[in-house]
C-alpha cells in the first residue's frame, strides 16, 4: 500500500507551483508559499522514504497522472536524496529569492516547485509514459530557471538541444523495450529480458541518452555552462539531484529491465566513470570561476559513481555477489553523498555570491571572519567532497576502491588497477582544488572592496547550509548504521544478506581484507586537535609580546596587494604540464560541436522537441 506521504508530497508540490502562478501580483506572499510548500513536500518525501527503508520491502500502488508506481530500494533511496536536498534548498530559498526580487522570483519559486515535483514523479513511475513524461518535464522546468538569467540565453538553448538529444535517444530505447513487451508497463519489461544485439543497442542508447543527463565526459558540455548562470539555490538542485536521474535511468535499464547480461557492458561504463573523474576534476584544478569550478566537479564525481556501478554490473554478469553489493553500495552511497555535498558546496557559493556579487575566486578571500558560519558550512563541504575522515565523501569512495580491489583479486582484467589508481589521482587532485578554494575565498585578505564589506547572509540561508553540512557529518559517523540500508539494492539482485556493517565498523564483506571505524577515526582526529591544547595549557609560561604589526614583508620591496597568491598562480606548475591536455579540452566535448546549432537558430531546441513529442506519441500508439 502507498504511502499516503508520497502523494502529499507531489500534491504540496503542485501546489507551490499553484502558488506561483495565482498569486503573481502578491510577490511577498508567492514567495513564502513557493519556499514553504516545498519545504513541506520536501519533509513529507524525506518521511515516506525513510519508512520504506525501515520496512526493507518495495511498495506499489496507483497515482493519478502517473498511473503505476513502485518504490523498490533504488526508487526509495532517489526519493531520499531529492527530499533532503529539497528540505535544505527550500529553507536557503526563503531568504535567497530576495536575490531575485523583481527579476522573476515568483516565476522562480514556481518553477522549483514543479521541478521538484518532476524528479520525484519520474523515480516513482512504474511505466513508460508516466516515466518519460516527467523526464522531460524535468528537462523543461530547468530550461525556463536556467533562462530566468536575462544573460543565459545561449546557455539555456544549449542545455535544451543537448537534453533533447538525450531524450529522443532515452525514447528509442523505450520504444525497443516496451515493442518486444508489448507493454508500456515497467513490471512487464522486467519480466520479458532483450537477449543478444538488440539488448546491447538498448543499452547503448540508454548509456548515452541518460549520460547527456548524467553530465560525464564527453556528454558533460552543458554542465559548466548552464549550471553556473542559474540561481544557486536551482544550481544545486541541478548539480546534486537532477544530474543523478540519469544514473538512475541507467540502472533502470542496464540491470533492472535487461539484466546486466553482457560482461562489456559494465567495462564501458567502469571505463567511462575513471575518465570522467580524472579529466573533471583536472579541467575544475583550471577554473577561476567558482560555480564553473563546482560544475567540473559534478562530471569528476559522476565518473565516481559510474566506477561504481560498472563494478556492480561486472559483478552481475560474472555472477560475482561480493562484487555486485559492493561495488551498487559504493555507487548510490556516493550518489547520495554527492548530492548533499555538492549542494552545500552551491548553496555557499550563492551566499558569497549575495555578498559579493560575484563568481571570481580571485575578487574574493578574507571571508572567514566575515561570514563565519557559510565559512564552517563551505568547509564542511569542502572536507568531504575532498573524501577526508571522517566525512561521507571518505566512506563511499573507501567502498568503491574496497570494490575495485576486490576485482583486482579476481585477476581477469587490467582495467581495475588501472582504475585504482585514476581514482587515487582524483582524490590528490580534488584535495588541491579544494585548498586552493577555501584559501583563496576565505582566508588571507579581502581582495576586493566587496569582500572587505562582506557580512554574513541571512539566517535562512545560514540554516539551509549548516542542515547539509550536518548531514555530511551524519553521512560519515553514521555510515555503519546507514551503509546496510543502502547495500540491500544489490542484496535483493543477488538474493544474499551479506554484512558491510559490524557494530560501528564497516567491512567490504570481508574483515580480512579491511575494515574501518568512522566513529573512532572522529575520535582520533579529535584527540589530535585537543591533546596539544592540554598540553599547552598545563605547560604554557607567560605569553609572549606581539614580536611584529605592519605589512608584510616582501623581500624588500612595498608589499602590494597583486603579490597575494591566486588561484591561478596555486594551479599554474599543474596546468603548465598538462598544457597539451587543456589544448584538446574542445575535443572532449559533445557540446563544443553544438555551440554552433544553438547560436545561430534560437528555435533549435524547440524543433527537437517536437521531434520527442512526435516520437513519444509513435511509441505510446505503436506499443
Amino acid at each position: 500500500m502507498l504511502s499516503p506521504l508520497v502523494m502529499a508530497t507531489l500534491l504540496l508540490f503542485l501546489l507551490g507551483a499553484a502558488a506561483g502562478l495565482l498569486l503573481q501580483k502578491l510577490p511577498a506572499l508567492a514567495n513564502r508559499l513557493n519556499s514553504g510548500l516545498a519545504l513541506l513536500g520536501s519533509l513529507a518525501g524525506l518521511v515516506a522514504a525513510i519508512q520504506i527503508f525501515a520496512q526493507g520491502a518495495p511498495v506499489d500502488g496507483q497515482l493519478w497522472l502517473l498511473g503505476s508506481v513502485h518504490l523498490d530500494m533504488l526508487a526509495a533511496l532517489m526519493l531520499l536524496v531529492i527530499s533532503t536536498v529539497g528540505v535544505g534548498v527550500a529553507l536557503y530559498s526563503f531568504a535567497y529569492i530576495r536575490e531575485y526580487q523583481g527579476k522573476g522570483d515568483v516565476a522562480i519559486g514556481a518553477l522549483m516547485n514543479l521541478f521538484l515535483f518532476a524528479m520525484v514523479g519520474m523515480v516513482l513511475a512504474d511505466n513508460a509514459l508516466g516515466f518519460l513524461l516527467c523526464y522531460e518535464l524535468v528537462t523543461l522546468t530547468t530550461y525556463w530557471l536556467v533562462k530566468t538569467n536575462p544573460e543565459a540565453a545561449k546557455q539555456s538553448r544549449l542545455y535544451l538541444v543537448m537534453n533533447h538529444i538525450g531524450m529522443a535517444l532515452v525514447l528509442i530505447a523505450f520504444w525497443l523495450l516496451c515493442r518486444e513487451s508489448g507493454s508500456l508497463e515497467f513490471a512487464a519489461l522486467r519480466e520479458h529480458h532483450l537477449a543478444g544485439a538488440l539488448a546491447s543497442l538498448v543499452f547503448l542508447l540508454s548509456f548515452c541518452g541518460f549520460g547527456l543527463r548524467a553530465g560525464f565526459v564527453p556528454l558533460h558540455g552543458w554542465l559548466p555552462v548552464a549550471e553556473p548562470v542559474a540561481p544557486s539555490h536551482i544550481s544545486a538542485l541541478m548539480s546534486g539531484v537532477m544530474v543523478k536521474l540519469g544514473l538512475f535511468g541507467i540502472l533502470r535499464v542496464s540491470i533492472d529491465f535487461l539484466g546486466a547480461s553482457q560482461l562489456w557492458w559494465g567495462y564501458v561504463v567502469l571505463i567511462f566513470g575513471a575518465c570522467s573523474a580524472v579529466l573533471g576534476v583536472l579541467f575544475a584544478l583550471a577554473e577561476h570561476d567558482l560555480k564553473r569550478l563546482l560544475a567540473y566537479h559534478t562530471v569528476e564525481n559522476i565518473g565516481i559513481i559510474l566506477m561504481g556501478m560498472g563494478i556492480g554490473m561486472i559483478g552481475i554478469a560474472n555472477q560475482q555477489p561480493a562484487l555486485v553489493v559492493l561495488g551498487l553500495l559504493g555507487a548510490l552511497y556516493h550518489l547520495l553523498n554527492h548530492a548533499i555535498f555538492k549542494s552545500l558546496l552551491f548553496m555557499g557559493t550563492g551566499s558569497v555570491m549575495f555578498r559579493l556579487h560575484t563568481r571570481d575566486m580571485d575578487k574574493m578571500g578574507g571571508l572567514a571572519k566575515l561570514m563565519p558560519w557559510t565559512a564552517l558550512a563551505f568547509l564542511i563541504g569542502a572536507m568531504a567532497i575532498s573524501a577526508l575522515p571522517p566525512l561521507n565523501g571518505f566512506v563511499s569512495e573507501w567502498f568503491i576502491y574496497q570494490s575495485l580491489l576486490s576485482m583486482t583479486k579476481l585477476g581477469t582484467s587490467v582495467v581495475a588497477p588501472l582504475a585504482v589508481v585514476m581514482l587515487a589521482v582524483t582524490g590528490a587532485m580534488a584535495v588541491m582544488c579544494f585548498v586552493k578554494v577555501y584559501g583563496i575565498c576565505f582566508c588571507g585578505a579581502p581582495r576586493s572592496e566587496h569582500a572587505s564589506h562582506a557580512r554574513e547572509v541571512p539566517g535562512a540561508m545560514v540554516a539551509g547550509t549548516l542542515l547539509l553540512a550536518a548531514i555530511c557529518l551524519v553521512l560519515g559517523l553514521g555510515a555503519p548504521w546507514i551503509a546496510p540500508h543502502i547495500a540491500s539494492y544489490g542484496q535483493a539482485l543477488v538474493a544474499s544478506q551479506m554484512s558491510v556493517a559490524t557494530g560501528a565498523t564497516l567491512l567490504p564483506l570481508d574483515s580480512s581484507q579491511a575494515i574501518l571505524s568512522t566513529p573512532v577515526i572522529a575520535i582520533t582526529l579529535l584527540g589530535l586537535f585537543l591533546i596539544p591544547l592540554l598540553v599547552l595549557a598545563i605547560f604554557k609560561g607567560p605569553k609572549l609580546g606581539r614580536r611584529h604589526a605592519g605589512t608584510p614583508w616582501a623581500c624588500g620591496y612595498a608589499y602590494e596587494e597583486r603579490m597575494s597568491l591566486t588561484s591561478g598562480g596555486v594551479t599554474h606548475t599543474l596546468r603548465q604540464l598538462c598544457a597539451p591536455l587543456y589544448s584538446k579540452q574542445p575535443q572532449l566535448d559533445l557540446a563544443s560541436a553544438l555551440h554552433g546549432v544553438s547560436d545561430t537558430s534560437g528555435t533549435t531546441g524547440w524543433l527537437l522537441h517536437g521531434v520527442v513529442l512526435a516520437l513519444f506519441i509513435l511509441m505510446a500508439v505503436g506499443v
